[in-house]
């Protein structure tokens, strides 16, 4: 395992360059102990952009490029992991800078789609969901957003391209707003 000291992107050591105060998750109010896994309690819902890229790809719609890239090396790794790790993963298929990775774990667990935790002198980092509750929470903020914008227009339009596409899922939809009336 690679120590802290011969990692160049970490300090040597907690004196050497003083470190940012960590968000305590059960107050929100900054410490200066050093985020750990999360608490019992549910984790804070994930934070996406309210912007939905309809010309991108998989993950990629509601997060950026890299941002994606990075979410499914982690559902694929399945275990906490270093930045490193992350980096080697990503970078089998897309040229980035391992610095790069780093800024975008951090902004990651910003949102709170990752959470990071010391061990043996590194920062190990982890999702704080599945993939599958990811991708519920996401097409929930997609639909509300589109239903706000014409819930007629919107239930149309998802009936046509439906029947258009798959007409196997337009029936499985057909059962569920079935089952929902009956409860």
């Amino acid at each position: 395992m690679i120590k802290r000291s011969h990692d160049p992107l970490l300090p040597e050591s907690s004196a050497a360059v003083p470190r940012k105060p960590s968000i305590d998750r059960t107050s929100r109010r900054p410490n200066d102990a050093t985020p750990t896994s999360p608490s019992p309690s549910p984790s804070p819902s994930p934070q996406l952009h309210d912007t939905l890229r309809l010309s991108a790809d998989g993950l990629a719609k509601v997060l950026g490029d890299l941002e994606a890239r990075v979410m499914a090396a982690m559902w694929h790794i399945g275990t906490p992991s270093t930045a490193r790790s992350v980096h080697a993963y990503v970078a089998r298929t897309h040229h980035v800078a391992l610095l790069t990775v780093v800024t975008v774990l951090n902004k990651l667990v910003r949102k709170n789609l990752l959470q990071r935790e010391e061990r043996d002198g590194l920062l190990h980092f982890d999702v704080t969901m599945t993939e599958a509750a990811f991708m519920q929470h996401a097409s929930r903020r997609v639909v509300e957003g589109i239903l706000s914008f014409s819930s007629n227009a919107m239930a149309a339009s998802l009936v046509d391209v439906l029947a258009e596409r798959d007409p196997d899922q337009l029936a499985e939809l057909a059962r569920l707003i079935a089952a929902r009336l009956k409860s």
